[in-house]
């Protein structure tokens, strides 16, 4: 195999051998700990824009069956510590390194991941790049930033789904780039659902008659996104929201609330989060790197991350029939555990439906 360096924006060389495209990318370094799900991971649109690495270090071991993931990737570039090149999966169709070269997406291995895990651990997420020489200046590098993130993944289109069994009401989703398991889980509950690009005007969602909206996941920073925002507000008190990862934030600087950039992020299917007005712990989902500041909102948190004590959720009600959270409550590879988030908000849009409210 071919002599290829993972390159950091803070000067630290890392070498290694290619696999997947033979191109050069440039992208954000951020790590993920999940055990399986690497091609979940790569078509995730969450993930535009970075370089992924994954911290298990055997990565490819069930092949690829192209049946069971979506058809477009979205990962910038792969660094994994070794890829199986010999899958055992009866399904499987062929290896990961096909699959990446038919992406064109520049994959490195035979670096110690630890190692790099280590770096954005303790310096946080930067601008890395897959090459076959160094570059002599770091500037450019150093410079990269993720921008249009969300533009560049949302559909244009619009999509009206049928309720599984009998209609108990109807959602609109918002989608900022990832939806379709939110759009799935709702839809398994009783509810029609309607998604809508994030260029939707508040006109657009209302003219959808929705008896609740949710706002979907994304990628990028959401304090970019200043019309989507403003559409939020706009829809506030119309209808029961329900933000989930990117939603969850943009609904909170709808209500004027802040968001930053965190150190490195969470991202995996092993992120614990506090339940704050009960007893329990859960085993979440999550993919972001930026954080709603609990503090700067009229709100009740009510689910905080375990390890970092960053806020995992917001209640709005009684002022506003609102209610967020930043991890994924149902995504295929990962956890359930809070799976009965979705159970809720659909009793709480029926019954708001049936009392007239809104």
């Amino acid at each position: 195999m071919k002599k290829a360096y993972l390159v950091l924006a803070n000067g630290k060389v890392f070498e290694g051998k290619r696999f997947g495209a033979d191109a050069s990318v440039t992208g954000e370094l951020v790590f993920t700990t999940g055990v399986v799900g690497y091609l979940e991971n790569l078509t995730d649109p969450n993930y535009y824009g970075q370089i992924i690495l994954q911290t298990f270090p055997l990565i490819g071991n069930y092949g690829v069956i192209e049946e069971d993931v979506p058809t477009t990737a979205y990962a910038a570039g792969y660094v994994v510590r070794e890829w199986c090149d010999a899958p055992s999966n009866f399904r499987s169709q062929y290896d990961l390194d096909k699959y990446l070269k038919d992406h064109n997406i520049p994959g490195i291995y035979g670096i110690d991941t630890r190692e790099v895990t280590r770096t954005i651990r303790e310096c946080g997420v930067m601008p890395a790049m897959i090459c076959d020489e160094i570059p002599a200046d770091l500037s450019a590098l150093a410079a990269y930033e993720i921008k249009g993130a969300v533009a560049a993944v949302t559909p244009d289109e619009s999509a009206t789904l049928p309720a599984a069994g009998e209609e108990l009401c109807r959602v609109t989703v918002i989608s900022y780039g990832s939806c379709a398991h939110i759009a799935d889980a709702l839809m398994a509950k009783g509810a029609t659902v309607t998604v809508l690009p994030f260029t939707a005007t508040a006109e657009d969602v209302l003219a959808t008659a929705p008896d609740g909206i949710v706002l979907s996941e994304g990628p990028g920073d959401p304090r970019e996104n200043v019309t989507a925002i403003e559409t939020v507000k706009a829809l506030i008190g119309k209808a029961p929201i329900f933000g989930v990862g990117m939603g969850h934030q943009i609904l909170a600087l709808a209500m004027g609330g802040k968001c930053e950039k965190m150190h490195h992020g969470h991202r995996g299917g092993n992120q614990p989060v506090k339940e704050l007005t009960g007893i329990r712990t859960y085993m979440t989902t999550q993919n972001h790197g930026y954080t709603v500041l609990a503090d700067s909102v009229k709100a009740t948190e009510i689910y905080r991350n375990v390890n970092d004590g960053t806020c995992e959720g917001l209640c709005y009600y009684p002022a506003v029939p609102a209610q967020s959270v930043q991890f994924t409550p149902v995504y295929g590879n990962g956890p359930h555990d809070t799976s009965f988030l979705y159970t809720n908000f659909i009793e709480t849009v029926i019954k708001s439906k049936k009392a007239g409210e809104c």
